[in-house]
């Protein structure tokens, strides 16, 4: 995986309390049990951290983790990433 990984497993464990063990690289965001509102934070939270630019409404509904990561590779650097600690955020 690249070095955006870890900013999306902080993201997932930190903001929405998703055990670290389910955090796989097959994983999609149904199995995360992450409805439509934690996704659309989600990718607010991808885009500010990892300074992502793309549109992740083009991601298909069944992406894995993988695919998003490769999907940040593609477009980061495009925008500005904000440092510090992933929010918490009541979701899940």
């Amino acid at each position: 995986m690249s070095t955006i990984h870890p900013k999306i497993t902080e993201v997932l464990t930190h903001t929405f309390k998703v055990p670290a063990a389910e955090i796989r690289p097959d994983s999609t965001m149904d199995s995360l049990e992450m409805d439509s509102l934690a996704v659309a934070e989600f990718a607010v939270l991808i885009r500010e951290t990892a300074g992502a630019d793309g549109d992740f409404d083009r991601l298909p509904k069944d992406a894995t983790l993988a695919d998003i990561t490769r999907f940040i590779d593609a477009t980061a650097g495009r925008g500005t990433p904000v440092s510090g600690s992933a929010p918490v955020s009541n979701a899940r």
